[in-house]
């Protein structure tokens, strides 16, 4: 295994943190809160529970063969991209009803 691998895993605890995953019998590794998603995550259990099997990119690999491993990189659940939004009427309709604001605002006064 090396960085940049998709390794399957089932999810054995899930702690505020991160995710534990055990990948095999001898290699264990930790899905950091950080490395879910990449909007705001409040709460783990949101996109994983103990027992899922999921695919996951190893980011790193400690010399005692722990791994870091990312969801967000594999599962591809990324903030959307800004959408293009075209004003029809521009600025006309502010143009067209700020005088009767400013009048209305006026004869309040």
């Amino acid at each position: 295994m090396k960085k940049g691998d998709i390794v399957k895993g089932r999810i054995t605890s899930i702690k505020p943190y991160g995710a534990f995953v055990k990948v095999d019998e001898s290699i264990d590794g930790l899905i950091h809160i950080s490395e879910i998603s990449d909007g705001f995550v409040r709460d783990i259990g949101d996109f994983l529970s103990v027992g899922d099997f999921v695919e996951l990119v190893i980011i790193g690999i400690s010399d005692d063969n722990k791994l870091s491993l990312s969801f967000k990189k594999k599962n591809n659940n990324g903030r959307k991209k800004r959408e293009e939004i075209k004003l029809v009427h521009g600025f006309e309709p502010l143009a067209e009803h700020l005088p009767k604001w400013v009048n209305s605002y006026n004869k309040k006064r």
